[in-house]
């Protein structure tokens, strides 16, 4: 029986390892599809059109937007990022399982518009952990750490909305239990729709054939 595939959206605090995870998952597994994100900005040395981004002119993306291709989209730095909607149903349809890493509300838009979209939300076992991630990264300063742990504090207050919690301690036991929560959406009825209309159609006609 063939799945369609599963909408993923992975949300989380800085430095709770969503990156981390999403690359062993990758690594792992070969039915997942990261999203590539459709962009104004020009490719930078080494950026691949249609792996690392889609590149497109501004009047390009704006058509996008007004003919609602896109799942979700931002404003950065004067430029747009979005994930093209055609790209995603078409990994779906093939039954890839479609990772996107979305800030809180990007993902409740994201819920909106697909509401089958299975949300993950990444943790630490402690905000004493976070922090400690966060410093030993060795990249960021005291004010910038403090604003992350604020902008946690913000983020928690939208844990709810998920479906899952992943926390993250042991990476290979945390890599499992995701595969496993995406495993189990598989078997949704909204992703077997065919499936259950067959077996619908085949009990009927046994049914006629018993009468």
């Amino acid at each position: 029986m063939k799945h369609r595939g599963t909408l993923v959206v992975v949300s989380g605090f800085s430095g709770a390892g969503k990156g981390t995870l999403m690359k062993e998952l990758v690594a792992r597994y070969d039915n997942y599809a990261l999203s590539v994100s459709m962009t104004t900005r020009a490719p930078r040395p080494g950026e691949q059109e249609g792996i690392s981004y889609f590149f497109v002119e501004r009047d390009e993306f704006e058509q996008t937007i007004a003919q609602d291709g896109l799942v979700e989209y931002a404003s950065y730095c004067g430029n747009y990022y979005g994930t093209p909607r055609r790209w995603v149903e078409e990994q779906l349809a093939a039954g890839k399982d479609v990772i996107l890493e979305i800030e809180i509300q990007g993902a409740l838009k994201v819920k909106q518009k697909f509401p089958e979209a299975l949300l993950l939300f990444v943790m630490p076992p402690t905000a004493k952990e976070l922090k400690r991630r966060l410093t030993a990264r060795g990249t960021e300063s005291e004010a910038v750490i403090l604003s992350r742990m604020e902008r946690a504090v913000q983020e928690a207050e939208g844990i709810e909305e998920y479906d899952y919690i992943i926390i993250n301690d042991e990476l290979e036991e945390c890599v499992a239990q995701m595969h496993a929560i995406i495993g189990m959406a598989h078997n949704r009825p909204a992703q077997n729709v065919e499936f259950i209309d067959s077996l619908r159609q085949e009990l009927g006609v046994l049914v006629k054939g018993e009468k």
